[in-house]
């Protein structure tokens, strides 16, 4: 540094306009400072969950998009579901909240499905996951031919995408390995247009959604996306999987197979949700180890 150049910066100093900088500069770096902290303790604390209007949010500082929504629940469907109009498909629902704990961490609502099957769920919010604990019963006198249910997974402000490009970040799993939605062998033939249906192994192409059915078939439970920013991996999965769903509103779903409820029948499902960084072999290997039975009778 040059003697002229040293006796400007030191006059800088002792200036006013050298003190304003010098405050201003702490100031800022104080605020970037706090603001790093609160982002890191956010993640430390983990996932939150809230419950109104059947929207179920998972929040989180780091949240590419600023948090999830599920419309939980969107339908409760019976068999023979494929080739016919939806509303002859659907069978009524309504949800209540039951208790949550004040940090967010805990819920519990509870669905009537007709007049006599109850659905009692227990969803709690971890560092990196949403765990589902579900428990259905009949308590009626008459079979209830109550097979799948959906929980739509909305994905537009976390992919960053639209109706039009969004499959371009979402994935499933099959014989390829994790296979982008767009590369996927699509059709369009169906009752409604628009979408994709992905049927499981063991499941009746009858009893699914009326949209176009692919001709690829998952090997797991496993649907998902990736971030806008490439940094997070979002994924839905469920121990018993009816079929797994590109939707027409920027959704994903990985709708539970009940399979019907015998009078006074309790039937338990098990799911989650896993907000994880952008590593694939790790989701695959921690979604095997969580649901290693039912990922093996699809193989």
């Amino acid at each position: 540094m040059t003697k002229p150049a040293t006796a400007q910066l030191k006059a800088l100093r002792h200036s006013g306009f050298g003190f304003l900088s010098s405050f201003v500069i702490c100031h800022l770096s104080f605020l970037l400072l706090t603001s790093s902290l609160a982002v890191t303790a956010g993640t430390t604390a983990g996932l939150s969950v809230t419950w109104t209007n059947n929207m179920l949010s998972v929040s989180r500082p780091d949240i590419p998009g600023g948090k999830i929504d599920i419309w939980y629940l969107e339908a409760f469907c019976r068999n023979g579901s494929t080739r016919r109009d939806w509303r002859q498909t659907t069978i009524p629902h309504r949800t209540e909240f039951v208790s949550a704990d004040k940090a967010g961490k805990r819920l519990r609502l509870r669905t009537t499905v007709e007049s006599s099957v109850e659905v009692l769920h227990d969803i709690r919010a971890g560092k990196d996951e949403v765990d589902f604990r579900l428990s259905l019963k009949n308590r009626g006198n008459e079979f209830v031919d109550v097979q799948w249910f959906q929980p739509c997974m909305r994905v537009d402000r976390f992919t960053g995408g639209n109706q039009s490009n969004y499959i371009n970040k979402s994935f499933i799993f099959t014989q390829r390995g994790l296979t982008m939605l767009d590369k996927t062998r699509r059709t369009e033939e169906a009752v409604y247009r628009g979408g994709q249906v992905y049927v499981p192994k063991g499941i009746n192409l009858a009893d699914v959604n009326p949209r176009p059915i692919s001709l690829d078939q998952p090997i797991n439970g496993l649907i998902g996306c990736v971030s806008a920013d490439d940094r997070y991996l979002l994924a839905m999965a469920w121990d018993q999987t009816q079929e797994l769903f590109q939707g027409v509103i920027v959704c994903l779903h990985n709708d539970p197979r009940v399979g019907g409820l015998k009078p006074g029948e309790t039937k338990k499902l098990h799911g989650k949700v896993y907000l994880l960084r952008n590593e694939p072999k790790a989701l695959l290997k921690r979604y095997e180890r969580e649901f290693k039975r039912h990922s093996d009778q699809r193989r």
